[in-house]
């Protein structure tokens, strides 16, 4: 059978049909070339790269845009609450020492930390008017008593010649003497009795007077009032005494320096945690690296109130047995006011933060293909899904899939840095978010 031939025209040349079937079929030389088949995979090679890079980029770029937030962990232990105050350290006992006399100081016979016993002498005042005072009322005294027994001899006197002139009218049956002579004797024998009462007044008043002249020269030896320790001084021999009705100190006398008191004053917001038998500690700047133990002995109602600060006064109980601490002293107290052991506590900082609105929307990362996409309202999730709290609730924020979650807490006691937290949704070692820090760049 007879093939027909067909020709085909290829750039110049003719080519017969049926050859180039045949070529194709035995695939020899009718197969593509090596190097176009690699051109090929390179391609390929090259758009996945791309479409790595382009998703790497994006993740990237997601990632990017998504806030980064401060964390610390939730942490059980011991939380103490402290109230510091500064004041000054003072004795027990202080007595100042003045002069109820005006005069001049003839002898000072004790000097600073010199110890003192009740009683003694510290300072002696001029006596010599007192003494002649105290001389002038002996005398006085003793003309007082001279004339009470000048008036009580005619006492005797009146009372005899009224007995003589009874005695000789009872013996003349009344006859004589007569009754003005009767009269007369009975009122000289009062009026002798009268002069006995005024002398005896006489003798009380110039033994009062005396009394009083005697005190004065007592006093004008200065006494220590208490045991203790002269602290302060403020008189020297022929300095000149004036007796007011505000005596001027000469002498402090401390009773027992072994027991002091530091009185601090407490301010009006922190009156409130502060009560009798607290603990405290208190350090002074002699000795700043040692701490002294106090405890709270008085909280005073009353107030005092300096530019436009009230605060109240308290006093603690200072032991000084090693004498260290001295009168005037500025210390720093820190009293313990509330302690709390094993407790779940949380920065300060947690329970201030609130995250931007931006925040709780964003995702944890988008793809290129799911921006392309439209999307769909979400379903409002229920209430408390999101740890939502009641309004006036306290709560912190927690990280949940790269999402801030709120979490309700209950606070108890804060020192300022940490605060005691309660809840069921909450357990230690739980992260909670302190600061946004924004964006990474």
């Amino acid at each position: 059978m007879a093939r027909e031939r067909i020709e085909t025209r290829v750039e110049g040349g003719i080519v017969n049909a049926p050859d180039i079937r045949i070529r194709e079929l035995l695939g020899g030389e009718g197969r593509a070339p090596w190097y176009r088949r690699m051109l090929s995979w390179i391609a390929f090679a090259i758009v996945a790269v791309l479409a790595v890079v382009a998703w790497w980029w994006s993740a990237q770029h997601d990632a990017a845009a998504l806030p980064r937030f401060a964390t610390e962990p939730l942490t059980r232990g011991d939380l103490v609450v402290k109230v510091t105050a500064t004041g000054t350290l003072q004795p027990t006992n202080k007595a100042d020492v003045g002069s109820e006399l005006s005069g001049t100081v003839a002898r000072v016979l004790v000097d600073f930390n010199d110890r003192v016993k009740k009683g003694q002498v510290l300072a002696e005042l001029d006596t010599s008017r007192l003494a002649d005072q105290v001389s002038r009322s002996r005398a006085a005294l003793a003309v007082a008593q001279a004339g009470l027994r000048q008036q009580e001899a005619t006492v005797q006197e009146a009372t005899g010649n009224l007995q003589r002139l009874q005695e000789v009218a009872r013996l003349s049956g009344g006859k004589v003497p007569s009754a003005a002579e009767l009269a007369s004797a009975q009122a000289a024998l009062a009026r002798a009795e009268a002069a006995v009462a005024s002398a005896r007044a006489a003798i009380a008043d110039a033994t009062a007077a005396l009394s009083a002249d005697e005190t004065s020269l007592r006093k004008a030896s200065i006494r220590s009032p208490l045991d203790g320790i002269v602290l302060s001084r403020s008189v020297d021999p022929g300095n000149a005494v004036a007796a007011s009705l505000q005596a001027v100190t000469l002498f402090t006398i401390a009773e027992d320096l072994t027991r002091m008191k530091l009185e601090v004053n407490i301010d009006e917001a922190d009156v409130g945690l502060v009560r009798e038998g607290q603990r405290s500690t208190f350090n002074v700047s002699a000795y700043a690296q040692r701490e002294y133990p106090a405890t709270i002995l008085r909280v005073n109602y009353g107030s005092t109130t300096k530019d436009n600060v009230v605060t109240y006064l308290a006093e603690l109980a200072v032991d000084n047995r090693d004498l260290t601490l001295r009168p005037g002293m500025t210390g720093t107290a820190s009293i313990v006011a509330t302690e709390r052991h094993g407790v779940l506590l949380v920065p300060n900082a947690a329970l201030r933060f609130s995250p931007d609105a931006q925040a709780t929307t964003a995702s944890g990362g988008t793809s290129i293909v799911s921006k392309l996409l439209p999307r769909f309202p979400q379903r409002q999730r229920r209430a408390g899904a999101e740890g939502a709290v009641a309004p006036g609730a306290r709560q912190v924020w927690v990280l949940e899939s790269g999402r801030p979650v709120a979490v309700a807490v209950t606070t108890g006691v804060s020192d300022g840095r940490l605060t005691e937290v309660s809840g069921d949704a909450i357990h230690e070692g739980m992260v909670v978010i302190t600061d946004q820090l924004g964006a990474t760049k």
